[in-house]
């Protein structure tokens, strides 16, 4: 049996071999089964969730709130590559919680398991390992980039995303390595709840600023070829610190150009929620590799109550993920994924019946940052059965399309 993590009143983690783990999928409480769960990988950590107390299986069975006094809710967060499959189980008390993506812990055989399943290939976990990054010698490595690109704004906010924010595709331009984000667009076409960039204060504090000025396409090609010319293998428009890059379509496609003009090494791919159709129409005529093409759900009424888009609709999004296929470009779903709602059957079926539709070629799964329950109180009515995460991952495997 897996047994329960708590924290006491000063942050620190016990165990308690006297009390079962339960976990959440949804807003049901459930007592987790060992395929949902994994010892905890290397680059995970552990968080204590302020103003939830534990729940905990009693050894009668019962699910019951943890009698400790000054008990809290500890969860981990997972490291790039894996896939949370249930939350953890709590009884809220107070607060919204930060932006992150919480995965249900417990303790087993003398170490910590997380409700996760690896879904990247040991390459991809590599790139993404986090002993990697922000390491001792970054700070003197940005002074470095600064001095090379004197006077770049958009390396300017690189540099700063990488020391304030330790965000690893910024750091990717200062390593010179791997794939790395070039922001462009200071706006946006949507106003998702709880955008990691620019919130508004109702919902949840954003972890970063968003960049506040429209760069020039000699600030942005220079950085891209350099990195592709100089041990990276990837650029990639739309990051955390910035809006919906394609609205800025035209800008995108002309250092596509520019770029195409100096080197073909490399690929350049965009982030994209792919609204608008007149920009991604314009990147893909101009060359561009790939798009990663963001979804919480492919049913309407979830997007638009997520997206709370401004100037598209879904039908949008459908038009330009075809268009992108029909012109060869390579289209991976990011799609935004949370325990009990993503797995439900509805979303099953609607997920497979729009990879059919679109022909894309893979789907990237990628846990959904936010409070798990302003999300529910957010979607639509659940309908059908809660399947698992699990399932829903062997569904789009057997699809036919690469997962990631």
């Amino acid at each position: 049996m897996f047994t329960l993590v708590y924290a006491d009143k000063n942050g620190l983690v016990y165990d308690d071999p006297q009390y079962g783990a339960v976990s959440r999928t949804g807003s049901l409480l459930i007592e987790p089964t060992a395929e949902e769960f994994i010892p905890m990988p290397k680059g995970s950590s552990l968080v204590v969730l302020p103003g939830r107390a534990p729940v905990a299986l009693d050894d009668q069975g019962n699910i019951v709130l943890y009698p400790r006094s000054g008990a809290q809710t500890v969860a981990a967060l997972l490291p790039q590559g894996y896939l949370r499959t249930l939350l953890p189980a709590y009884k809220r008390v107070q607060e919204v919680l930060p932006l992150f993506g919480y995965a249900s812990v417990a303790w087993r055989e003398g170490q910590f398991w997380v409700a996760a399943s690896a879904v990247a290939d040991t390459a991809d976990l590599y790139r993404w390992d986090p002993a990697l990054f922000n390491t001792y010698n970054l700070e003197s490595l940005v002074e470095e980039r600064k001095n090379e690109f004197a006077g770049n704004r958009v390396l300017a906010q690189l540099a700063h995303c990488s020391l304030e924010y330790g965000c690893f595709t910024a750091q990717n331009i200062i390593y010179r390595r791997f794939e790395a984000g070039l922001p462009l667009s200071p706006v946006c076409n949507a106003n998702c709840v709880g955008c990691i960039s620019l919130q508004p204060s109702e919902c949840c504090p954003s972890p970063q600023n968003r960049i506040d000025f429209l760069p020039t396409v000699e600030e942005v090609a220079t950085l891209a070829v350099k990195h592709l010319t100089g041990g990276g293998d990837m650029v990639s428009f739309g990051q955390g610190c910035e809006g919906e890059p394609l609205v800025q379509g035209e800008l995108a496609a002309e250092i596509i150009g520019t770029v195409r003009s100096s080197t073909k090494q490399g690929r350049i791919n965009a982030n994209t929620n792919a609204g608008n159709f007149a920009g991604v129409k314009a990147v893909v005529d101009a060359g561009i590799d790939s798009l990663r093409v963001s979804l919480n759900t492919p049913r309407q009424e979830g997007y638009n109550t997520y997206y709370r888009q401004q100037g598209y609709s879904f039908a949008d999004v459908v038009r330009s993920v075809k268009y992108a296929r029909e012109q060869g470009v390579f289209v991976s779903i990011n799609l935004l994924v949370l325990p009990g709602v993503s797995d439900r059957e509805e979303e099953v079926e609607a997920l497979l019946k729009f990879i059919e539709e679109t022909n894309v070629n893979q789907v990237q799964f990628r846990n959904l940052n936010i409070d798990p329950d302003v999300y529910l109180n957010l979607m639509p009515k659940a309908q059908g059965e809660i399947l698992g995460m699990l399932t829903l991952v062997e569904a789009v495997r057997k699809a036919g399309v690469l997962v990631r």
